[in-house]
């Protein structure tokens, strides 16, 4: 019995060997490709059940671009929504990689996953807002879109900026958030821009934004149509747009002097974004293309930066171009125009502190690559103490003081000082960036706004500063 043991034993060990030389031998012969095997003593199987899978039915590793992988991987996943990876498992009989975190949350997870946010419902309302009256959603885009599946570019405006939308939106392509000032006689210009963008143009603005409406509750318009009556009228499409026939300084608002609540218009367009990452700018500064897929890839991907535990926000460069230019299409056209001197980094000639970016020249001499990554990770301390970034955030970042205006200036300051203090990190991106629209700005005297700076930098010091410290507290560096 033990004889017949020791000779079962042998054989057993004399096939393992003949196998592992044919499986060798076979491996070295088709040039590194490996035929799907699965591991036999792990699984308690015999030697009799081994089957080797040919080349028909091992399917390629879904988004790999390496011949190799995929002619060697054996791939367990499923399908998922169109421009989603698929969730993939890689094994080899010849090799075991140990994935990165980086890997792993590419290959296991999806975008919404990833994300784990809750989708958000645009609904209409009326409500007060400190000594504003708001008409949230007022009109709404026709698109709806999942929390995790895009970027809302949230701005602010009135009707006489509005020339600017369609440009923002071919660049954008994704939903915009859009809450406009509309005091007293304004408002019924601002419903007829509203129309006429809607039903006298090209863009696909009923699909991508929604308009919201605010006013001081001491400037309330004569009339305010309800939500379903807005389209009862309809813009005569021969007519020009309304921001023509009437300029800025003939408005209510110039009439009336009022100041404009460039944070209460910032905030009602944030909070209303129903995407959860979220892109608050102004109407004037126009994204490169392909921000939003560019920057979800970067996501999905979950490069080491994103993983990082501080909370963050992703700045992108902001530029001036010559007023006979054409807007650049990618970094290269930029750098292009950079070189020659036809644009240069915003607000060079007004307040070069405000907007001057860490490793602004390191960013410009860096050669353009494909889609999106971290670039720098900077911080708003020491010469970009005042640094006023325009990033993709969520909305979980600070919110703006609504005691500020455009005209007092300095309406990101404080926010900016929160971020410092709350240690956040600035993972500036490369290949990504907004412009202005054309025209150089250059510094003005400007008496009247110079006072009301003054009053605005008085208020800052001796009344919001104080609150913040005690709300937020201090960190070394940080400043107003």
């Amino acid at each position: 019995m033990l004889t017949r043991r020791n000779w079962v034993l042998r054989t057993s060990i004399v096939l393992n060997i003949i196998v592992l030389l044919y499986v060798g031998t076979h491996v070295a012969s088709r040039n590194g490709g490996v035929d799907m095997l699965e591991e036999m003593q792990a699984g308690g199987r015999s030697l009799a059940s081994l089957e080797i899978t040919q080349d028909s039915a091992l399917p390629a590793v879904v988004g790999s671009d390496n011949p190799e992988t995929q002619a060697a991987a054996l791939v367990q996943g499923t399908t998922s929504a169109p421009g989603m990876r698929h969730s993939t498992t890689v094994a080899t009989s010849t090799e075991h990689k140990e994935m990165s975190s980086t890997e792993e949350m590419e290959s296991l997870n999806t975008l919404e996953e990833i994300i784990g946010c809750k989708d958000r419902e645009a609904v209409p309302r009326t409500e007060q807002r400190g000594d504003y009256w708001v008409l949230y959603n007022y009109v709404r885009a026709a698109r709806h879109f999942h929390c995790w599946e895009s970027i809302t570019y949230t701005t602010h405006a009135d009707f006489t900026f509005l020339d600017n939308l369609e440009t923002l939106l071919d660049r954008w392509q994704g939903p915009i958030s859009l809450a406009l000032h509309a005091p007293g006689t304004d408002f019924m210009p601002t419903l007829n821009t509203i129309r006429y963008l809607r039903e006298c143009t090209s863009s696909p603005i009923a699909d991508y934004v929604t308009f919201h409406v605010y006013f001081p509750s001491k400037h309330v318009p004569k009339q305010v149509p309800r939500v379903d009556k807005v389209f009862d009228e309809h813009f005569n499409c021969s007519n020009p747009p309304p921001w023509v026939t009437m300029p800025a300084n003939t408005i209510y608002k110039a009439q009336k002097k009022l100041l404009y609540p460039v944070n209460v218009g910032r905030n009602i367009a944030r909070e209303s974004a129903v995407t959860h990452y979220i892109l608050p700018s102004d109407i004037e500064l126009y994204p490169s293309p392909g921000v939003i897929p560019d920057f979800l890839d970067m996501v999905r991907r979950q490069d080491p930066p994103l993983q990082h535990k501080r909370p963050k926000v992703f700045p992108l460069s902001i530029f001036e171009l010559e007023s006979n230019m054409n807007l650049p299409v990618n970094k290269s056209d930029l750098v292009s125009m950079l070189r020659n001197g036809t644009a240069i980094p915003f607000h060079k000639k007004v307040c070069p502190g405000c907007h001057n970016v860490p490793k602004s020249k390191e960013w410009q001499n860096a050669p353009p690559g494909e889609g999106l990554k971290v670039f720098h990770i900077g911080k708003r301390t020491g010469y970009f103490v005042h640094w006023e970034p325009i990033f993709i955030g969520t909305h979980e970042d600070p919110l703006y003081d609504e005691r500020l205006s455009w005209e007092g200036k300095s309406d990101k300051m404080t926010q900016g000082y929160i971020l410092c203090v709350l240690d956040y990190e600035f993972q500036i991106l490369d290949n990504a960036f907004l412009v202005h629209k054309p025209g150089i700005k250059t510094l003005k005297k400007d008496p009247a706004r110079a006072l009301l700076a003054g009053k605005t930098n008085s208020l800052i010091r001796k009344i919001i500063f104080p609150e913040l410290r005690v709300l937020f507290g201090v960190r070394k560096g940080c400043a107003v």
